[in-house]
């Protein structure tokens, strides 16, 4: 249906289309230039395909946003939402013939209030500028995706990501109080709250969240601040095997222990860093395990989980002296998945999420499919909350290795489900795990999801082909 909108030839219907768009946007906001148009087909994720974008729209306000809409439910035109790309699953990938709704002109913040701590902001603000602002004021937006100096809180919020501090803070879902959204017809809607406590209704905020723009475009979001805590210092402590360093992160988490951070880099990744950025990490090392506490005395933690990564069998235990040395590790954490792509060019990063206590079994799991298809797949994790991130690296231009390399990948998710766990603890499904979602949650699971999705997007414009 979507497709077969417009018998006019095809010439003529891209004429129409943006004339339309024009008559209530700027000309700068509407591109059409194929070469330039291209740039916007794709974000960051492998095996996913995407088509060629009919025009490419940057709003700056939310009216910009309405006539989008209005035009392209009038036309019968799909619109995909895009925020800065760096998306991992092929959620922000253009459809052909599609209009391109990239949000990152709307980068504004609207408020920030110390004493309801709230922030309001646009969608295309940056994680990292939002991060900044509010530090400035004492306060805290916990949220912190690799790619927080890049990724927009639009794209945060359209996969639900997560980042490092998960594991004390909780992830974006955790945070964003209320919505504007823009619904595939035009109309706003108003979801959530500003205030800390509120039940009313069904909670279609965090239906939003997570929904990777398939039911709505976000065009601002209130989300809750938390008061700046002290600067966090970070334990580094090395393991002769993947197995030893689980134990330790199990030990950690039954002890109560409530680190700021929990991150296990495995022996192919400290390499890949150190071949990068000559970091100096100790490639001895089977596992290395990063463990921070930002209390206002974290001394007594860091030796208490020290303590227990020696009862696990570490091999070394170094805390960082200062918060210089501790933003030095977060740094080589950061750098991970840019050093593994390094390794052969291109890479598939999984994000398969396990109980905390199969973590050890989803690593063994994944070594063995390394081994069967003779492939180099680094293992770099939010040890704390069980979030996994193996990064099979590949040679895009040896066509049985990428073979070999889609197979490990599709492996790694079916073991994570056999884990009891789930295909995406931050990425989103996008194009990439389409087939796995189904295998996740079930026929009765699509079933609702579908019917959700025909109630805000009856004609299917919104975002097609992704999820489901």
């Amino acid at each position: 249906m979507i497709m077969s909108r417009i018998e006019t030839a095809p010439d003529q219907a891209q004429g129409d289309l943006t004339e339309r768009l024009l008559a209530g946007l700027p000309a700068e906001a509407v591109l059409t230039d194929p070469d330039v148009t291209a740039a916007y087909a794709n974000d960051m994720a492998s095996f996913c395909p995407a088509g060629a974008p009919a025009v490419v729209v940057l709003p700056r306000t939310v009216e910009e946003v309405q006539h989008v809409m209005r035009t392209a439910t009038e036309l019968r035109v799909p619109v995909v939402p895009q925020g800065a790309r760096t998306g991992l699953s092929g959620g922000a990938n253009a459809s052909d013939g599609c209009i391109v709704l990239s949000l990152t002109k709307m980068d504004r913040i609207l408020e920030i209030n110390p004493v309801d701590r709230i922030a309001v902001v646009e969608p295309g603000v940056i994680n990292a500028t939002l991060s900044r602002a509010v530090n400035e004021l004492g306060l805290y937006y916990p949220p912190d995706p690799s790619s927080w100096e890049m990724c927009t809180i639009g794209g945060n919020i359209g996969t639900a990501s997560g980042g490092l501090c998960c594991v004390k803070y909780g992830v974006t879902a955790e945070y964003v109080l209320g919505l504007d959204v823009v619904l595939a017809d035009g109309r706003l809607m108003t979801t959530g709250r500003r205030t800390a406590k509120g039940v009313a209704g069904y909670d279609l905020t965090r239906l939003f969240v997570g929904s990777e723009g398939s039911l709505g475009i976000v065009v601002r979001a209130v989300l809750a601040l938390k008061p700046q805590p002290p600067q966090q210092l970070v334990l580094a402590a090395e393991f002769a095997s993947a197995a030893a360093a689980c134990d330790a992160v199990c030990r950690i988490m039954a002890g109560g222990h409530v680190p700021s951070l929990l991150e296990l880099m495995d022996r192919t990744t400290v390499k890949a860093v150190n071949d990068l950025a000559h970091m100096g990490l100790p490639e001895t090392t089977e596992a290395l395990l990063l463990a921070a506490f930002d209390t206002p005395d974290p001394a007594p933690d860091l030796a208490a989980v020290g303590a227990l990564c020696e009862a696990a069998g570490a091999t070394q235990v170094v805390p960082a002296d200062d918060a210089a040395e501790s933003e030095l590790l977060l740094q080589a954490r950061r750098l991970s998945l840019t050093a593994l792509e390094a390794v052969r060019g291109v890479t598939m990063i999984d994000d398969v999420c396990v109980p905390r206590s199969r973590l050890g079994d989803l690593i063994e799991g994944v070594e063995r499919i390394a081994d069967k298809h003779q492939l180099t797949i680094g293992v770099v994790a939010h040890a704390g909350d069980g979030n996994t991130h193996p990064t099979v690296c590949f040679d895009a231009a040896d066509a049985d290795e990428s073979r070999r390399a889609r197979e490990s990948f599709d492996e790694i998710m079916a073991l994570g489900l056999e884990l009891g766990g789930t295909i995406t603890g931050e990425h989103g499904v996008g194009v990439l795990k389409k087939e796995w979602l189904a295998r996740e949650i079930g026929p009765v699971g699509i079933e609702m999801q579908r019917a959700i999705k025909q109630a805000f997007d009856p004609l299917g414009l919104l975002n097609p082909g992704k999820l489901f």
